[in-house]
């Protein structure tokens, strides 16, 4: 394989992210052959703008869907599809990039042959028509993409990075599972949104060690696939706080008048929340009680003292914004995504992703995604038994933030949606 040259944009987050000396570029930028990561996607449906498309993409089309440099140094060799709707593209983009369409997990990751054959394994269980579970959610089949993916490193005695795509699971039990597993194998595993390495306006992050006392945010659209980005965008700020990530010990689900009952009674904070409100991109809303005839709040008590509510406001809202204390001061930002092909947002997670499949180390790590999705669970179990307040011992989940956020270039122009 001929030498390639390191991308402009790859690895955008390496003096961000902690790792020691020299950076990942300059190291690899060093050496004679540069050699592109062999990977293995395996996907629920590959549609038009469906998160396989939006990330898998651009291994073949480039980070901007265009078909022009910066390209990822990964090259997709192999495609698993386990739905395949009228509007597929998978197929098409296979047979045009040369990549080996498989029937099979197994066959995806081995090439068809006895061996791991793969550098690196994307799971992207989002889109597709599969059942909703009890809770709302809806059962993509994460945990089994991974299962049979495990199956084959114990078959073949070797082991690569593995990216799932956000949630791990759409239960707990799943989502521990997995997290068990990969560290038993020692398999580097990281999972997550496109939501934490996003544009933020004003650009701001939480600074490393800060005192925190409460945050409260607001978020749109449906409670599972939004809501998991919501708390995405407190984790990865929260995370940052003194002392690191302590874990939750209880979570609660209101709806409608509730929520402002808690409100009024200092359950979160109403400045937080006008603070958060100030940074939407689109204009005030008032007679906010009138207009929200069915809000949701997710009330979250963390161990170390530190509070959060993350507020659903359909139909009026349709931003992820953020207010925090933090010591004296509040600070508030919007997390601003690219609604528009080719969703510059996730050019960011497949840096990050880029990043793990080099270096063999998460880029940001896997707890942050193992305690959003235990969250979630529990917050959806509170809603469904009628807003109580439940306790959370199996969330005492503790970690260092290895994640800094560092404000991205530009979105790239924005194209018509159904662009090819």
């Amino acid at each position: 394989m001929s030498p390639k040259r390191i991308t402009r944009r790859a690895f955008i987050w390496d003096t961000a992210t902690g790792i020691a000396g020299t950076s990942l570029a300059t190291q690899i930028a060093r050496t004679a052959d540069v050699s592109l990561k062999k990977i293995a996607a395996i996907v629920t449906v590959y549609t038009q703008n469906s998160h396989a498309d939006v990330i898998v993409s651009r291994l073949l089309e480039g980070y901007n869907l265009d078909n022009k440099p910066p390209r990822p140094d990964l090259k997709l060799v192999s495609l698993y599809m386990d739905q395949v709707p009228e509007k597929d593209k998978g197929r098409r983009l296979a047979a045009e990039h040369q990549v080996r369409l498989c029937k099979t997990i197994p066959e995806a990751l081995t090439l068809g042959g006895k061996d791991l054959a793969v550098d690196g394994v994307l799971l992207i269980g989002e889109h597709g028509n599969y059942p909703v579970s009890d809770t709302g959610q809806v059962m993509y089949p994460r945990r089994r993409f991974f299962d049979e993916t495990v199956r084959v490193f114990r078959r073949t005695g070797r082991t690569v990075p593995v990216f799932s795509d956000k949630h791990l699971s759409w239960n707990w039990e799943d989502a521990k599972w997995m997290y068990d597993t990969a560290r038993e194998m020692r398999i580097p595993l990281m999972a997550g949104s496109s939501l934490p390495g996003t544009w933020r306006r004003p650009p701001t992050d939480v600074a490393s060690g800060a005192r925190l006392t409460e945050a409260v945010g607001i978020s749109y659209h449906t409670l599972d696939a939004y809501g998991f980005h919501a708390l995405e965008m407190l984790e990865c700020l929260c995370e940052r706080r003194q002392g690191g990530e302590t874990g939750v010990a209880a979570v609660q689900c209101l709806d409608g008048p509730a929520l402002w009952k808690a409100r009024d009674e200092g359950r979160f904070n109403a400045d937080l929340l006008d603070s958060a409100l100030s940074r939407r991109e689109r204009a005030q809303i008032d007679d906010l009680e009138k207009r929200v005839p069915n809000p949701t709040a997710f009330l979250i008590e963390y161990r170390d003292g530190f509070k959060a509510a993350i507020l659903t406001l359909n139909p009026v809202n349709s931003d992820w914004c953020i207010a925090w204390r933090e010591g004296d001061e509040t600070r508030s930002t919007l997390f601003s995504t690219q609604e528009a092909r080719p969703f510059g947002h996730f050019t960011f997670l497949v840096q990050g992703i880029e990043q793990m499949m080099h270096t063999g180390k998460p880029t940001w790590p896997v707890e942050r995604t193992l305690l959003t999705t235990g969250m979630l669970d529990a917050l959806l179990r509170s809603k469904m038994r009628g807003g109580i307040r439940i306790e959370t011992p199996h969330l005492a989940i503790t970690y260092r933030p290895s994640f800094a956020w560092k404000e991205p270039p530009p979105p790239p122009p924005n194209r018509p949606l159904d662009a090819q």
